[in-house]
């Protein structure tokens, strides 16, 4: 029989690139929680206010914009969670024929995918906003858009007259997001860190469970 007082054995001590990818993951994961629910509070005022001016005959057209950019970034966010969380699209035609080992290396595979798929977004939109170039043109929307014909940062939306770069903006947050929960989920596919439990989110996935 088992010793009763046996000391459990202790926690594998992680090392510093996977404590620090962890650690950022859970943290990003807290913040994303709370702008979930402040966009999907926002979404029904405004869905509510549309319909109430609507009724009472004197529409505020800039509300479907809103609403729209609204449900834009709403979905981004999301994808970003249901990343970190294991909940996106996944196809167990092939995985669930193969025994625990292969199931495991394609778990890793889509993981590594992942990854990959963030960063090459991280690059893209490097590339499309272009940080430098505006930087080295002075934060001059015109110059720069002269010179690159790139017009990103002199376009404005069509009923709120905001900036078009401040409504995309959620494309590199998106990038950089998915990069540092995709990283995670690599390094727990890998068995390099156990397996996290996220607290206040009430939806798992079958896959945490198991």
């Amino acid at each position: 029989m088992p010793d009763r007082h046996q000391t459990p054995a202790p926690h594998p001590v992680l090392r510093a690139p996977v404590r620090w990818a962890i650690a950022l993951s859970s943290a990003l994961l807290r913040c994303e929680r709370g702008v979930l629910i402040a966009l999907m509070t926002l979404l029904v005022l405004l869905i509510l206010l549309n319909v109430a001016t609507r009724y009472s005959g004197i529409p505020i057209y800039w509300i479907d914009e809103a609403a729209v950019f609204t449900m834009v970034w709403l979905t981004f966010v999301g994808a970003s969670v249901m990343t970190r969380l294991r909940m996106d699209f996944a196809v167990g035609l092939v995985s669930d024929q193969l025994p625990p080992r292969g199931a495991t290396a394609m778990k890793v595979l889509a993981a590594f995918c992942v990854l990959v798929f963030a960063i090459a977004l991280v690059w893209m939109c490097w590339t499309w906003m272009d940080p430098r170039g505006i930087a080295a043109a002075g934060f001059n929307a015109r110059d720069y858009a002269e010179a690159s014909f790139n017009f990103l940062y002199t376009e404005r939306t069509q009923t709120l007259e905001w900036p078009t770069w401040l409504v995309q903006l959620i494309l590199p947050v998106f990038a950089l997001s998915l990069t540092v929960h995709a990283l995670a989920n690599l390094f727990e596919e890998l068995k390099v860190c156990p397996r996290i439990v996220h607290p206040g989110f009430d939806v798992v996935s079958a896959d945490a469970v198991n």
